[in-house]
């Protein structure tokens, strides 16, 4: 099982959130609430989580509820990751 914390820090290293990756939990919203959080974040945030641990993400698994908080992104990893 992949922590809580180990997905907010690939998050706050991605977007560069500095000492804000601290205030992330499960109920932190990310698409459209935080202004780093763009097309090309997404797709830097999943090659990190791949190379991170060592998983593939298939395009097709991926959707926007997948990143619209913090616990619906690091429920995402834990899926891919057990089906790995």
């Amino acid at each position: 099982m992949v922590a809580f914390e180990d997905v907010r820090r690939i998050v706050g290293d991605v977007l560069q959130l500095g000492e804000r990756t601290s205030e992330l939990n499960e109920d932190s919203l990310l698409l459209g609430s935080l202004p780093e959080f763009d097309s090309m974040a997404v797709v830097s945030i999943i090659t990190a989580i791949e190379e991170e641990f060592d998983i593939i993400v298939d395009d097709d698994d991926i959707s926007a509820e997948t990143f619209e908080s913090m616990g619906t992104l690091h429920a995402f990893v834990n899926q891919v990751a057990e089906e790995a």
